[in-house]
């Protein structure tokens, strides 16, 4: 009877889908715990606050750790609304999936659309950091010589060497199938929650100062953009980390029982993420060896742990976070082509047929994992010899996640407002997860948060986008970007509906 029950299930799942309008074509190799790791994965915590703890610092110093909490409510409304969506509809490229069942097609284009670019250039960022780490491990790493450092030219050559490489193995994983992406996506999870828990009692072991650290503000306080500007600023920090939660969505229909199954890691990830995050953040705060000596603002939570584990031990560590990073780079080059995939399969994209073919052994769509792997290597290039050009890129493309966020919760309060929204729930399964008479509170405030976050996002400042100073250009490359990449895809869609006509 037991090897009957994962059969039935998995036919149940196929005739879900099929009722959803599309054929069953990828292998459902995903558990809960697969489930989740995707969303994990992308988030990062010990890849990105290892990155951007001096970041946030730089401007608000210990105060800036209440920007941490604020965001994390704020994405939580958005995962909340997002975990109805997953309930409903299980699909591949759920961003796009869900933003043109709720929008129109139309919404749903622009949404992945958005939301690829971003993919894309995010990819990019996190292939990037290997130059971080490694020739810390090991000099043989920096493999054209000279200085490792991201800004200079030696070190930037060499970061795109490693980055490239690293998408190289991320590509060929993703085109071997699913079941070998999670084997490989579960294991470096793992080791990353193992890593940011050591980190965490490391550092508590470690403490110099209580936890009542993070109520110093006189950094904020006296910062020249004023207390206000300056936590609006530090915030970004937190916002470029807290991304990527809904992965577990865009893998739908290779997850057992995904009704049930994405909700519950969609908020997971994002919860554990937050939960975690946190802790190192307000831990490292107690450990520094000092507040004010200028290198928490410079080198960030590197110099903590450097200062607490000394070199065996930090050494140790700068392993995991680069296991982090692969797996980190894994899961969005696997959620992005997924999301190619589904946008394809609909006839949306330049190539549909070959982007929406599925290895028929494998279950798995290569050539999305190509093209996602292949433009990233192309955006990596942009790095050598501008890697001022480069970290803009990176700031704009969380921008097109907000955007790609706000045309789901949008047209999701939309339905809601109209009374659409409850007869959809009423055709579902009983026990789906449901915010119910709390739904339009939630969906209100999120979609005011996603508003305010894009505006914090793309705002102008030169701390951001222009700190060397005089490039009007840089200073508005948010709103640049974004409009460039409006009139890209309106070309593209126009090009491609007319070839489907």
């Amino acid at each position: 009877m037991t090897s009957t029950l994962p059969a039935a299930s998995a036919h149940a799942d196929d005739a879900d889908l099929t009722s959803l309008g599309y054929q069953p074509s990828l292998h459902r190799k995903l558990g809960r715990y697969e489930s989740f790791a995707a969303g994990f994965s992308f988030v990062s915590i010990l890849t990105t606050i290892f990155q951007l703890f001096a970041f946030g610092y730089s401007f608000a110093g210990p105060a800036f750790f209440w920007t941490w909490p604020v965001v994390l409510i704020g994405q939580l409304l958005v995962a909340l609304n997002f975990a109805e969506l997953a309930a409903r509809y299980p699909l591949s490229g759920a961003v796009y999936q869900w933003a043109r069942r709720m929008g129109g097609q139309g919404v749903g284009w622009f949404a992945g659309w958005f939301m690829a670019i971003a993919q894309v250039i995010t990819a990019a960022a996190a292939a990037i950091a290997l130059q971080v780490v490694l020739p810390q491990l090991w000099d043989g790493f920096q493999i054209v010589g000279g200085d490792p450092a991201l800004a200079s030219v030696t070190g930037a050559t060499n970061a795109v060497i490693l980055g490239a490489g690293l998408l190289v193995v991320t590509t060929i994983i993703n085109c071997l199938g699913v079941k070998l992406m999670s084997h490989v996506n579960s294991i470096g999870v793992t080791c990353e929650i193992v890593g940011v828990a050591a980190v965490i009692l490391a550092l508590i072991s470690a403490a110099q100062r209580g936890p009542d650290v993070v109520a110093d503000v006189s950094v904020i306080s006296s910062s020249d953009l004023g207390a206000v500007g300056a936590f609006l600023v530090s915030g970004l920090m937190a916002a470029y980390v807290m991304v990527g939660f809904n992965s577990a969505g865009e893998l739908s229909e290779e997850t057992r029982n995904p009704r049930r199954t994405a909700p519950r890691t969609i908020l997971s990830a994002l919860v554990i993420s937050g939960i975690g995050g946190g802790l190192m953040i307000v831990t490292a705060l107690m450990a520094a060896p000092s507040l004010d000596d200028g290198r928490l603002a410079t080198e960030g939570l590197p110099y903590v742990l450097t200062a607490v584990l000394g070199t065996f031990w930090g050494k140790v560590l700068l392993v995991d976070v680069a296991v982090a990073i692969f797996v980190c780079t894994l899961a969005i080059q696997t959620a992005g082509s997924r999301l190619v995939f589904s946008m394809a399969r609909d006839r949306q994209l330049p190539a549909s047929a070959l982007l929406s073919s599925v290895h028929p052994r494998r279950g798995t769509p290569a050539w999305p994992s190509v093209a996602i792997g292949g433009l990233a290597v192309g955006v990596l290039a942009i790095n050598i010899g501008n890697a001022a050009l480069f970290t803009t890129l990176c700031s704009v493309c969380i921008v097109m996640v907000y955007l790609a966020y706000l045309l789901v919760t949008v047209p999701q309060l939309i339905n809601r407002l109209r009374g659409d929204w409850g007869r959809v729930g009423q055709a579902m399964p009983a026990g789906l997860f449901s915010l119910g008479r709390w739904g339009l509170p939630v969906n209100i405030l999120a979609v005011l948060y996603g508003a305010a976050m894009v505006i914090n996002l793309a705002w102008p400042r030169p701390e951001v986008y222009d700190p060397s100073g005089g490039n009007t250009v840089l200073l508005f490359s948010a709103p640049l970007m974004v409009g460039a990449v409006l009139l890209l895809g309106l070309w593209v869609r126009k090009r491609t509906l007319s070839q489907a006509a």
